[in-house]
């Protein structure tokens, strides 16, 4: 569409950005993850809005507060996991509130596309005691923003603007809509009173936060986007988010009442609804989290009898549970072959797996695209809990274990990952005199949500330049007296190094630094293209065991071995498999099939 139109093709992530900026945010910060990266980029993208990648939730959640605090509108963004890592400021901003308005958006991962659990976060609502707005598509995504920077000053409270992986990344049409300013005068404003949470204050704010949800539970009454849908009244459907979308095409025949406040719940309106269908259900993935509260209103509804506990829903789903047969597919499915992820071809984790799986080493993994080392035929990581804990799982293996651990375990950690919660772990090893091997992966980038640049690669997210942390400096500072950086795709060197550092009983670091094959830079690069030269392969599938997807197997017929080929396309030129081959099989391709063999 032409960007002049008063409507735009946007996913609910960019809708948000738009819904931000129209109502005159200031502050950004965020860290990268999926379905949630996308808002912050396209934000950025706008004139007048400050945007940053933060090393982790928590640092950009005090950034938003801190920038609501100067009287600023801000908005936070991260993905459902970030928010256990933002809930300690979460939990006493409810209790300081705002002066900006301020927005924190979470965004779940239901199914779990890209994700380590699928945790529900509208219970956060409930436990923080701020209230929750939920769009159902890209339009309510805007919209909603805008709402809930307006209920945010209006109300003395952050709001949560929670979507999920479909709304984040389905594209609809949204209206552009008139730029709204906020009412409050920025500037510095001492309130100790306010936002200083000692016992003594806190206490009073306690009580002036349980006042607030008492008007906010009155406002609900009559909060504009709770919608109700009248139809056939033998069977009515309480529901919100995606879900109402499925709701809506799976049973156009039912009443339904859409929630676009998830919390707190409108008590008169819901019950008022219940009283007028003869049977009740509540249709919402993941927790039963309105089904609860409704029934805690003394209201009868069906909810997770029917409808699954876990995964995303569907409109055949929701058909089947609550009428027993499931609608006429306007699509036949097809059956495709499966494409689970792995690493690129090129990918310089990909030499680093190799080696550990080689020494056999119990891996102490971490969140990243190297966590698809867990797959074969690297087969090369044992453990991956959150971000960060790699670091500190090692260090606990290790003090369990004492000396007998010594060579047998390492940690490994991506750079951004390292930055965002590794750090602490680490001086943690040096504190309490570990000898724990920590690798840090650094690609220049944190390529698993998509290419974000982060403090360690020297990058804003507005692609300016800025001080590059030196990690190799970070780890000595700290008190790593052992650090070493190598070029992973040099195996044979690599391998070397960590077979010392394992018997070293003390910390060490090693750094496997080289950039990531698809940053921009690295694809504009003239790469060497490998070939097999068939005549020399022994068939002995050396070369596969790195797991290259651009490295082919070609079945022999009769008594003929098979052999190993490369698909150049494919190939990103990293030598790695040239390196492994003990029959000088593989050499680089040049000059429309020349070869020339390795020295």
């Amino acid at each position: 569409m032409k960007k002049s139109s008063k409507y735009l093709l946007l996913s609910g992530n960019e809708a948000i950005a738009l819904g931000a900026f129209e109502a005159s945010v200031k502050v950004a910060s965020a860290y990268p993850g999926t379905p949630s990266t996308e808002i912050l980029e396209a934000l950025s993208q706008y004139e007048g809005v400050y945007t940053e990648w933060a090393p982790n939730e928590k640092v950009a959640m005090e950034v938003a507060l801190g920038a609501s605090f100067a009287g600023v509108r801000a908005m936070v963004s991260m993905k459902h996991v970030g928010l256990n890592v933002a809930s300690d400021p979460l939990f006493t901003a409810a209790y300081t509130g705002v002066r900006g308005g301020l927005v924190v958006v979470t965004a779940d991962d239901p199914e779990m596309h890209s994700s380590q659990n699928a945790q529900d976060n509208r219970n956060y609502s409930i436990a923080s005691k701020i209230p929750m707005l939920e769009p159902s598509d890209s339009h309510e995504a805007k919209e909603f923003t805008k709402i809930a920077f307006r209920l945010s000053e209006r109300f003395d409270t952050p709001v949560l603007l929670r979507t999920t992986t479909r709304v984040s990344h389905v594209s609809g049409i949204v209206r552009k809509g008139k730029i709204e300013e906020s009412r409050v005068e920025p500037g510095i404003v001492k309130i100790p009173e306010k936002f200083v949470m000692l016992p003594v204050n806190a206490r009073k704010r306690r009580v002036e936060l349980h006042r607030r949800l008492q008007k906010l539970r009155k406002y609900a009454e009559r909060f504009p986007e709770n919608r109700l849908f009248w139809a056939n009244p033998e069977i009515g459907v309480i529901t919100s988010g995606v879900s109402y979308l499925y709701v809506r095409e799976a049973l156009p025949e039912v009443s339904v009442l859409k929630l676009g406040m998830v919390y707190p719940l409108p008590e008169r309106l819901i019950k008022d609804f219940a009283s007028k269908v003869k049977r009740l259900y509540v249709v919402e993935e993941l927790d039963p989290f309105l089904e609860l509260q409704i029934k805690a209103m003394g209201v009868e509804c069906i909810g997770k009898e029917v409808i699954p506990e876990y995964g995303e829903l569907n409109p055949e789903l929701v058909r089947a549970a609550i009428v027993g047969k499931k609608k006429r597919r306007v699509f036949s499915s097809v059956d495709i072959p499966r494409r689970p992820p792995v690493m690129c071809p090129g990918c310089p984790h990909r030499g680093l797996f190799y080696v550990l799986s080689k020494l056999k080493v119990f891996v102490s993994g971490d969140i990243g695209c190297y966590t698809l080392a867990a797959s074969r035929p690297l087969s090369a990581m044992d453990t991956c809990v959150c971000m960060g804990a790699s670091v500190g799982g090692a260090h606990g293996m290790e003090k369990a274990l004492g000396e007998d651990s010594l060579g047998k375990i390492v940690a490994v950690i991506g750079d951004s990952t390292f930055v965002h919660s590794g750090i602490t772990g680490l001086i943690d090893i040096v504190y309490n005199k570990g000898f724990s091997t920590v690798i840090i992966l650094d690609n220049r980038t944190t390529a698993m949500t998509g290419h974000q640049p982060n403090p360690a690669s020297g990058i804003t997210v507005k692609g300016e330049k800025t001080e590059e942390i030196d990690l190799e400096a970070l780890c000595k500072a700290i008190g790593v007296k052992h650090v070493y950086t190598v070029n992973p795709h040099d195996i044979n060197t690599t391998k070397k190094i960590i077979e010392k550092e394992l018997k070293r009983s003390a910390p060490s670091v090693i750094i496997t630094k080289y950039p990531c094959v698809l940053l921009p830079e690295e694809r504009r690069k003239k790469k060497p293209i490998y070939m097999v030269i068939s005549e020399k392969c022994k068939g002995c599938r050396i070369c596969l065991k790195i797991g290259c997807p651009a490295i082919h197997w070609t079945a022999g017929k009769g008594k003929r071995k098979g052999k190993a080929r490369i698909d150049a396309i494919l190939c990103n030129g990293c030598g790695e498999c040239e390196l492994l081959c003990k029959f000088n099989a593989i050499v680089i391709e040049e000059n429309g099939g020349e070869k020339k063999k390795k020295n």
